[in-house]
Parts: C-alpha cells; sequence; structure tokens
C-alpha cells in the first residue's frame, strides 16, 4: 500500500476549521507545521485525490492544495532510530532492546510504539509524561484518549493507576499497545478499547484523571466530552500542543470550567493539568 500525503495551506482564520474538517473527514490526526501548513493522509492517490476535491467544494475560500506520494517503511525496523532510555522524573521509558540497560531504580515503561504513535521522544508525549508523573494519585481510574502506542496508559498503572483505559480510532494501534500493556505486566490493569474518544469516553467514565495528548483543534473540540467523563474535581492532561498555541487553548479551557493548576513545556510543545468542578 503506498500512501500520500496532503498539504493544505489555509487562511490563517480559518486554520481551526479546517484541521478539525480534515480529523472528522479522515478519522486520523492532522500534522500543523510551524509555517500554518496542514498536513494528513490518505491510503492511495484515488484517495488522496479525492479528499482534495471534498476539500474543494466544502470550503468557501481558495485553498493551496498538493499531494505527494510517500516513502514506503518497513516499520518492523524503523521505528527503533533514534530510540533510548528516557527518565522523566522517577518515570524511566526505555526500549525492550535496551531493557537490560535502563538505569535507577523506579517505576519503568518497557515499550516498542512500532507503527503507533508515542515513543517517549516526541516533545508531546514527554510534557504528558511529566503532568503524569507529578499529578497522579494511587488508586486512580485513568482514560487516555487517542492512546496510540499505550505508553500513557502503560505508564499511569505502573505510576500507581488502579485501572487505564486507552481509547483509540486506528484499529492497528491497539494491538501495539495491548502487546506493550503485556510486555510490562499489567494488561489486568490497563485495557484499550477501538472507537471515538467523543462517544466512548463518557460512557467509561468517571475517571479521575483523562489524558489527552491529541491536537489543539480537537483537544478544544473535546472539552465537553473530558468533563462529562472526569468525577467531580477531576483532573485533566491535555498535550499535543506547540508552545505558541497556549494562549489559543486557555480560552476555551477556562470557558469550559476548567482551571488550570500546572503547565509543562518540552522542545516547543506545550501540555497543562486543569482540574474541573
Amino acid at each position: 500500500m503506498s500512501w500520500w500525503a496532503i498539504d493544505v495551506r489555509p487562511d490563517p482564520a480559518r486554520r481551526d476549521w479546517l484541521g478539525a474538517w480534515l480529523v472528522a473527514r479522515t478519522g486520523q490526526a492532522v500534522e500543523e507545521r510551524d509555517d500554518g501548513t496542514l498536513v494528513t493522509f490518505a491510503e492511495n492517490e484515488r484517495e488522496a485525490d479525492a479528499l482534495i476535491a471534498a476539500l474543494a467544494a466544502e470550503s468557501v475560500t481558495t485553498l493551496e492544495t498538493s499531494r505527494r506520494p510517500l516513502e514506503l517503511v518497513d516499520w518492523s525496523t524503523r521505528w527503533r532510530e533514534g530510540l533510548g532510555a528516557r527518565r522523566i522524573g522517577r518515570l524511566t521509558v526505555v526500549p525492550s532492546w535496551l531493557e537490560a540497560s535502563r538505569g535507577p531504580a523506579g517505576p519503568t515503561v518497557v515499550l516498542d510504539p512500532e507503527s503507533a504513535f508515542g515513543s517517549g521522544e516526541h516533545g508531546s508525549t514527554r510534557a504528558a509524561l511529566a503532568l503524569l508523573e507529578r499529578h497522579l494519585r494511587p488508586g486512580d481510574r485513568v482514560l487516555d484518549l487517542g492512546s496510540g502506542s499505550g505508553i500513557l496508559a502503560i505508564a499511569a498503572v505502573r505510576l500507581g493507576a488502579a485501572r487505564a483505559v486507552g481509547i483509540e480510532n486506528d484499529a492497528e494501534a491497539n494491538p501495539v499497545a495491548r502487546r506493550n500493556a503485556a510486555r510490562n505486566g499489567v494488561s489486568h490493569a490497563a485495557d484499550f478499547v477501538e472507537g471515538e474518544a467523543a462517544v466512548l469516553a463518557p460512557l467509561l467514565g468517571p475517571a479521575d484523571l483523562v489524558l489527552s495528548n491529541i491536537l489543539r483543534t480537537v483537544n478544544t473540540a473535546l472539552l465537553p466530552v473530558v468533563a462529562a467523563a472526569l468525577r467531580p474535581g477531576g483532573l485533566a492532561i491535555f498535550s499535543g500542543m506547540e508552545s505558541a498555541e497556549a494562549p489559543l487553548f486557555r480560552s476555551p479551557l477556562t470557558a469550559a470550567g476548567f482551571a488550570i493548576r500546572d503547565e509543562v513545556g518540552d522542545a516547543g510543545w506545550w501540555a497543562a493539568a486543569a482540574v474541573h468542578p
């Protein structure tokens, strides 16, 4: 299968609308680049062309769009490149082939992300882990929206959560997450379900802590969902946003009734921990 990338350059005023439209249309995350370009993906050239045509028909303004084929990657080996052990507070994240040299004692997550997102090497994941390590309380019930490789849900259990459930709409990610949970001996307390967070999160609550490491536009759209999934006084950790987006997220976060308790920046990425009454 040859995947194609679709690059879209919107008017800045329509960027949030376009990001939300692409996520809803494709069911996939959208990459937001520093120059304002949004990047999404299609399984083949025909679907890429169909997406561009649908976007042109939907948009009220002219958009700069292009598509390009992606290199065929053997993820059985490519995902290992550049990965090493990471120390985040008292938590260590380490690939399985380096487990023997994981270093200081303490909670450890042994992780092979394969083709799923979340290795501990990305600033947004590290920021979320830093806040999780600070604020998780033993016995908490945790929901992880967009769980990818399972890193955050597994880390939550390793840090003392009674149970963590990851929600992921990528059918290929959940088997990876379950293998990682088994490797870490937390399958009894970490589970992963396939579906839309907007539908499943309120049904799987109430949670003491909700993790949402997604895009700002998606995080914003999910604010009522996260509030509904939390127990009164529960904590939510929002990540997946660039530092420059922090002011854009604070306003809707406050309007939804959340109060920020802590913030972390990491390599240009920003995450916040907020409570909901």
